[in-house]
């Protein structure tokens, strides 16, 4: 069955001059691919991936063009155009997606990066997108456990710190006092669930927690001085984005991890840096 504003792998059922048509089956017929689009030597015969979209006639027709996000994604998009009904977004398409007034949670203005949602209207089987994020979302009790590794993207932020959206799912917080690293809207990573709330309220951590996280991290520090010689110039003395550059983690994390391979005799710590104790 075709997935509009998916990927469909799809059969080339017909060649014209102007490019070549896809089965699309019985509820598509044959589906539009542009010739700019066909991929050079396309037969009959041949199965080629392609996006499925609407066109500015509202025609289904396909592309091999990638947009910046499908339907379901969340993505940070830049507002190109305004009109009676909304704003237009980039979304990398020849098309770019409407946003109505209906689905901002403030007006968009041309040149803002915009985090939206994109989805199929019900009620029209147009794709647009919306800033109203929280009716997408899953209302009922994540099921996450403390220390999962999750991807999240930055949503929003607030005084608290970074908002996030949990694997398209559910919200997440990130204190600023726990953040580190550049973090801005429109950015996904991985993190960990620190702390399920009772009000269900998620709390995320870019590092897993206690000894977890100071083992994980004793393993990259110590295969990182062997790939390097045996010394990296960083010590607790190093500023937090030196660390930060070469082991994507948290001054005070790194600065705990190096005190226990110390203590356990593994390196030695040096003004200029940390050294592997090659003493038996």
């Amino acid at each position: 069955m075709i997935r509009i504003g998916q990927y469909n792998t799809l059969e080339v059922v017909k060649l014209v001059d102007f490019g070549v048509f896809l089965d699309g089956g019985d509820d598509f017929g044959n589906i539009l691919l542009p010739k700019s689009s066909v991929p050079e030597g396309t037969q009959l015969g041949d199965k080629i991936e392609v996006f499925i979209y609407f066109d500015s006639n509202d025609e289904i027709i396909a592309t091999t063009t990638q947009p910046k996000a499908k339907v379901g994604d969340f993505a940070l998009l830049r507002v190109v155009g305004t009109c009676e009904i909304g704003a237009f977004v980039d979304w990398g398409l020849m098309k770019d997606l409407l946003v109505p007034f209906s689905e901002q949670r403030r007006r968009l203005e041309v040149g803002q990066d915009v985090m939206v949602r994109i989805y199929t209207d019900k009620a029209s089987g147009r794709i647009v997108g919306s800033t109203k994020f929280n009716r997408f979302l899953d209302k009922t009790p994540a099921k996450y456990k403390v220390g999962q590794e999750v991807r999240v993207i930055i949503a929003e932020i607030t005084d608290l710190g970074f908002k996030a959206v949990i694997e398209g799912q559910h919200w997440g917080l990130l204190f600023k006092t726990e953040a580190f690293g550049k973090l801005f809207i429109g950015k996904s990573l991985k993190v960990y669930i620190k702390e399920i709330r009772e009000d269900g309220k998620i709390n995320l951590s870019l590092q897993k927690a206690g000894k977890a996280g100071v083992d994980d991290l004793a393993d990259k520090v110590l295969t990182t001085l062997g790939k390097k010689g045996g010394f990296i110039p960083l010590s607790d003395k190093s500023s937090p984005d030196e660390i930060f550059k070469e082991f994507r983690t948290s001054k005070a994390l790194f600065k705990k991890t190096i005190g226990g391979l110390y203590k356990k005799g593994l390196i030695v710590i040096e003004r200029e840096g940390i050294r592997l104790n090659d003493n038996d």
